[in-house]
């Protein structure tokens, strides 16, 4: 696939960890583990292909309210896989962040995402996200505050807000908007992720459970998208008729 007909921006919604390990009698967080293993082929891909960014949506702000002994669990994986894997993300020049309310993480796990952020500031490739006690209405509330209080000091004109300078506010305003958003386990939702962001994101659903997505499914994904026509509301020039 030429690299023109990439998309620059993937977001996942990695959806399925736990109902795979339920169909397999196993308790849920296997299905984390294993998840967890495919997110290191996903990242090597994505760098393979050249493309600049690739979110992925890890933990939301619903999901603290899951079983403790999982959000636990979670939180023990997150910290052992960033532990391993930032050093592969600066060997291959990888820049990471993270999205969301990452102040109620665990002071342990917080301590690394920091890090690992700090660490990784000067890399140029691939721009790899973790969305991170993340929700996508809090963010925009959070935006519309951080507005609203600068207009309150003065220093912004309420009629100057426009989307670029709301943009600007949210968590994702280094690497832009997705240009294409995949989810697997055969659900057909955004649930509360980037919804600001998504407005003219290419959506693909997948039905396989997280833990079975692979490269294959993911260059399925990428085909689907080469293949759409993209018109950000606009009507398609007609072709011009040949002339003699």
């Amino acid at each position: 696939m030429p690299a023109s007909e990439l998309p620059r921006h993937v977001s996942i919604i990695m959806d399925g960890n736990g109902r795979w390990a339920e169909c397999r009698g196993k308790p849920r967080i296997y299905g984390h583990i294993r998840g967890a293993s495919r997110v290191r082929e996903l990242i090597r891909e994505t760098h393979r292909l050249g493309i600049h960014a690739l979110t992925l949506y890890a933990f939301s702000t619903e999901n603290w309210s899951r079983p403790a002994d999982e959000v636990g669990a979670l939180m023990r994986l997150l910290l052992k896989w960033l532990g391993r894997e930032r050093r592969e993300m600066m060997r291959n020049n990888i820049r990471f962040r993270a999205l969301g309310s990452v102040e109620r993480l665990p002071a342990d796990v917080l301590a690394v995402v920091r890090e690992t952020e700090e660490m990784s500031r000067g890399n140029t490739g691939l721009q790899f996200s973790l969305a991170l006690s993340y929700g996508g209405r809090e963010e925009i509330l959070r935006a519309a505050r951080r507005l609203a209080r600068r207009a309150a000091r003065g220093e912004l004109d309420p009629a100057a807000i426009d989307q670029k300078v709301f943009s600007r506010e949210l968590y994702s305003a280094e690497i832009g908007d997705p240009d294409l958003l995949i989810r697997t386990s055969g659900e057909q939702r955004v649930s509360n992720f980037m919804l600001w962001q998504l407005a003219y994101t290419e959506l693909h659903f997948v039905e396989s459970f997280w833990p079975d997505f692979t490269a294959e499914h993911f260059r399925k994904a990428l085909r689907s998208y080469a293949s759409r026509e993209r018109r950000f509301g606009l009507v398609k020039p007609k072709a011009k008729e040949a002339t003699a």
